[in-house]
């Protein structure tokens, strides 16, 4: 398989950048992995005049915390950059185990943070886990910027928010209250395999009693979405097995998957149940924790 004929961009800023978007319309795609978008290419599948790499902006590499914003996860992060991060280790070890669960470790050490959800893919794993913790993302095109919640991202299956000339430069995941947070999933190998579904909890947990909850879940729908019958029974109850059990069902109920090669639509529900549960246990059970010496 051969890559199709295209002009090749590689911007040392991201002025440049969004100004080279502006320029070339429509007949371009933005490249930063390529995990993705050059094997759709190789495929037959995408044929861009042009591609604009990202490759050389490499202040959106950095995962840093941000007095007053929270965890900002630069766009171009790679996934194991996600899985050695010292400061999601810290703060949200969750998200580093989601991305540790993702593709073989090849993949990971080309497959951006961005590249996971500009894809807009229901399976994807950074997404749930990164809307359960209240996520933001920020956009930027030639004529400024805008800020939306990561869950107000997507549309439908593959189809997202993002504008054209508009560039994901970074995820913030913001200081809030949650006490612990998890993301499980079910796939068809012991690793390396897309979500057959998944579940995302994160929850603020204060003497036993569960104040806050979000739930999110994967492959359950054409977008990831949240629960909010789980999430709306939790609120105030004690993080018994029952109450546990309890939102399983609930999250089942607002699930609406579809049959697909990976799974039946009755397979995924029961796997949303069972997912969910055991995320909220695993996010009540061990919390956050903290990293030695980064605290």
């Amino acid at each position: 398989m051969y890559l199709p004929d295209f002009d090749y961009h590689a911007p040392d800023t991201l002025g440049g950048a969004c100004a080279l978007l502006a320029s070339l319309g429509s007949e371009m795609k933005v490249l930063a992995g390529g995990t993705d978008l050059l094997h759709k290419m190789k495929v037959g599948k995408l044929a861009p005049k042009a591609l604009v790499s990202l490759k050389r902006l490499d202040a959106l590499r950095d995962i840093r915390y941000q007095e007053g914003r929270g965890v900002v996860i630069g766009a171009l992060a790679t996934q194991s950059d996600v899985v050695d991060s010292p400061v999601l280790h810290a703060r949200y070890p969750s998200v580093s185990e989601a991305a540790h669960r993702m593709a073989s470790l090849q993949i990971r050490n080309l497959g951006t943070v961005g590249g996971n959800i500009v894809n807009g893919v229901p399976s994807a794993d950074l997404p749930p886990i990164l809307i359960a913790l209240g996520a933001t993302i920020r956009l930027v095109h030639a004529g400024g910027e805008r800020t939306l919640p990561l869950e107000e991202f997507f549309h439908g299956a593959a189809e997202t928010a993002i504008a054209p000339g508009e560039i994901l430069t970074e995820v913030v995941i913001p200081d809030g209250p949650f006490t612990g947070s998890c993301y499980l999933k079910f796939g068809l190998r012991r690793s390396g395999a897309l979500a057959v579904a998944g579940a995302a909890a994160a929850v603020q947990v204060e003497g036993g009693v569960i104040r806050q909850a979000r739930v999110a879940l994967a492959s359950c729908a054409p977008t990831v979405i949240r629960s909010p019958a789980a999430e709306e029974y939790l609120r105030g109850k004690p993080a018994t097995p029952e109450v546990l059990e309890e939102a399983g069902l609930r999250a089942e109920a607002d699930s609406r998957p579809r049959d697909s090669i990976r799974g039946s639509a009755e397979y995924r529900r029961n796997l949303a149940r069972v997912l969910t549960k055991r995320a909220l246990r695993k996010a009540v059970d061990e919390g956050h924790g903290r990293v030695k010496g980064e605290e």
